[in-house]
């Protein structure tokens, strides 16, 4: 199912880093997420629900520039 709150994400696990950009635009990196998150996160039925309960105010991150440059290859909220 779509989320109407994210577009789109990427994990990395040799970082435990996660990726999101919202449908806004606005994109965050999430430092320190186990692989296991990322896992519940990707199969979530509703990712925005997941990732307020369980990433948004558990990790540390980072706001990325809207130029993309440092972006990782997202994967479709939808998958």
């Amino acid at each position: 199912m779509p989320s109407t709150v994210i577009r789109r994400f990427a994990y990395r696990p040799e970082k435990r880093a996660l990726e999101v950009e919202f449908v806004s635009g606005r994109r965050y990196r999430y430092f320190g997420v186990p692989e296991g998150i990322a896992s519940q996160f990707r199969s979530a039925f509703s990712k925005g629900r997941f990732f307020n309960a369980h990433i948004r105010d558990d990790y540390p991150f980072e706001e990325l520039e809207e130029d993309g440059a440092d972006a990782w290859a997202l994967m479709p909220a939808h998958t």
